[in-house]
C-alpha cells in the first residue's frame, strides 16, 4: 500500500465556483496525507465558507496556490491525469480510477504529477485536456467525495 506523503502529487482545481467545495476538498486531502493543492481561476479564494469547511486543513488552504491557466498549474509537472464522468472523444488514453491509480502513483514517485478536477459545472475544456497522459473516468460523485475517492485508489496501490 502507498503512502500519499511520499509522492509528488497536486490537485489541482479549475475553475471552482463554490468556496465551500475548496474547503472540502483541503479537508479530504490532508485526511489522505495529500498537501499540494492548486486553483485554477477560482470564483472566489480566499474565503472564509473555504475556510469553515476545510474544518482542520487550513494549512492546506494556506499553501493553495492560485493560477490564471492549467498550463501555468501543471508547468512543472511531468505527468498529468484529469477526471472526468464521460467518455471523451480524445486522443488521450482512457482508465478506470481503479486501473489508472497505479500509474499516477508510480509518475508522482518519479517527480511533479498532477491530477486535474474541471469546473463543477462545466468539467475540462479540450484545451485542458491536451495537457493531459490519462483521462480517469469515474461515476458522478460531489468534487470532495471525488478526490477521497481518488485518493483512495491511489492508497491502495
Amino acid at each position: 500500500m502507498t503512502t500519499l506523503a511520499a509522492v509528488d502529487l497536486r490537485i489541482v482545481l479549475v475553475e471552482p465556483s463554490h468556496p465551500g467545495n475548496i474547503g472540502a476538498v483541503a479537508r479530504a486531502m490532508k485526511n489522505m496525507a495529500l498537501t499540494q493543492l492548486a486553483l485554477v481561476k477560482p470564483k472566489s479564494f480566499p474565503h472564509s465558507e473555504a475556510s469553515a469547511r476545510a474544518s482542520g486543513a487550513t494549512d492546506v488552504l494556506e499553501r493553495a496556490q492560485v493560477f490564471d491557466s492549467v498550463a501555468a498549474a501543471v508547468a512543472d509537472c511531468g505527468f498529468v491525469a484529469a477526471t472526468t464522468s464521460r467518455e471523451r472523444d480524445q486522443n488521450i488514453r482512457v482508465l478506470d480510477i481503479r486501473e489508472g491509480a497505479p500509474r499516477l502513483v508510480v509518475e508522482a514517485q518519479r517527480g511533479p504529477a498532477a491530477l486535474l478536477f474541471g469546473a463543477e459545472r462545466t468539467g475540462l475544456t479540450n484545451e485542458d485536456l491536451a495537457l493531459t497522459h490519462l483521462l480517469l473516468i469515474f461515476v458522478s460523485l460531489t468534487l470532495s467525495k471525488w478526490v477521497v475517492h481518488s485518493a483512495l485508489n491511489l492508497l491502495t496501490c
